[in-house]
């Protein structure tokens, strides 16, 4: 069996810049039994992670070319070569691309679809004859989520059995409960749809009172590029203006990242639009964090009992939960214990389920 893994050209397959559709094609791979028979095609890299693993396609001479497509008719060029091998096709959130691969691809090679997003918001999966094409072509599509798999069927009465749940998986390093400092972060992109102006709202009405908690925004508002814009801007000058103990520190990497969650008490996951996921939440339940998060997307399927889940989630609401929290050390012990303990996506375990659909899909066909 080969495995080929196409990343879309955004994602960067390195250390330094790796969003959450390429950590999850790491860490899958770092565990599967497969490993040795995968390729991963993604956009040419100096310091591609899994260098063995890593096929880096260059950009086309031809500037009008797309980006996307153009490591896709790479990739089929290299799968062409590889006369009479049946092979596994994974394409990861590009649906539009299917099509074009499937009518590039020579012999009776499987093709499946990795959702990472909405894909009523995606270019290939617009509509519902969008979606039932896809069907027709496709021999599996992973949803991150159940809140994605419903938005796939959404208007589909039968999915052939094709559509399944695969949740991202997280790596957990520490055997034990990390120690806790009393901190609190926000992590993730510095844009309006994440709610971090939430944050910093409820932060100023918390920071005077509790003066021995320190705050920290992590993230930028382009993923591995320290360069700010006039909403993050304006974040990082509200947020600093509170004193100290209020810092955003900008782009981190994803080791410097696991080192200050591993001692973060409580994380505030304040997103106003509909996380497909959450990969920063099953991040912070591998580093038994006690979570304050809006109530939308796939975020309670990861978070479960195991948080706090806000309806309609705004600063004051934020605000009113972390004084609860910080004026009661049991309480802030108990959603750190749940955390930790019903943590339930680490990446051995999810890639073992991912191996038994590939298994299962080429043996199957």
């Amino acid at each position: 069996m080969l495995i080929n893994i196409l990343l879309p050209y955004k994602e960067k397959f390195s250390k330094n810049k790796a969003s959450s559709v390429s950590l999850t094609v790491a860490n899958n791979l770092q565990f599967s039994k497969y490993k040795k028979q995968i390729r991963v095609f993604g956009h040419n890299l100096k310091d591609p992670m899994y260098k063995d693993n890593f096929v880096g396609i260059d950009n086309s001479w031809n500037f009008l070319k797309s980006k996307n497509e153009n490591i896709a008719q790479e990739m089929c060029k290299v799968i062409n070569n590889d006369q009479n091998i049946r092979q596994l096709i994974e394409i990861h959130n590009r649906p539009y691309l299917v099509n074009k691969i499937y009518s590039k691809i020579k012999g009776t090679n499987l093709i499946t679809l990795f959702l990472h997003n909405d894909p009523l918001e995606m270019k290939g999966s617009f509509t519902i004859n969008d979606r039932k094409k896809l069907l027709l072509r496709l021999d599996k599509i992973f949803c991150v989520s159940n809140y994605i798999k419903k938005r796939f069927l959404d208007g589909i009465k039968d999915d052939l059995d094709k559509v399944v749940v695969l949740y991202n998986g997280v790596i957990r390093s520490q055997k034990v409960m990390p120690k806790k400092l009393k901190q609190i972060i926000y992590v993730g992109r510095i844009v309006k749809e994440k709610g971090v102006d939430l944050f910093v709202e409820a932060i100023k009405e918390i920071y005077k009172e509790f003066k021995d908690w320190n705050f920290k925004i992590i993230g930028t508002p382009r993923l591995g590029i320290n360069k700010l814009d006039q909403f993050s801007r304006k974040i990082k000058h509200d947020f600093e203006s509170l004193g100290e103990r209020a810092e955003m520190l900008g782009f981190v990497n994803s080791e410097d990242l696991r080192h200050i969650m591993s001692e973060t008490s409580i994380i505030v996951i304040p997103s106003k639009w509909n996380e497909p996921f959450g990969l920063v939440a099953a991040e912070a339940m591998s580093n038994g964090i006690a979570i304050v998060s809006s109530n939308s997307g796939g975020l309670p399927e990861i978070i479960s009992n195991n948080g706090i889940l806000i309806d309609q989630i705004n600063s004051k609401k934020i605000s009113k939960n972390l004084k609860q929290i910080l004026s009661n050390t049991s309480m802030l012990k108990e959603l750190q214990k749940k955390s930790w303990e019903n943590f339930n996506f680490n990446s051995k375990k999810i890639s073992s389920i991912l191996d038994e659909h590939r298994k299962e899909l080429f043996f199957k066909n």
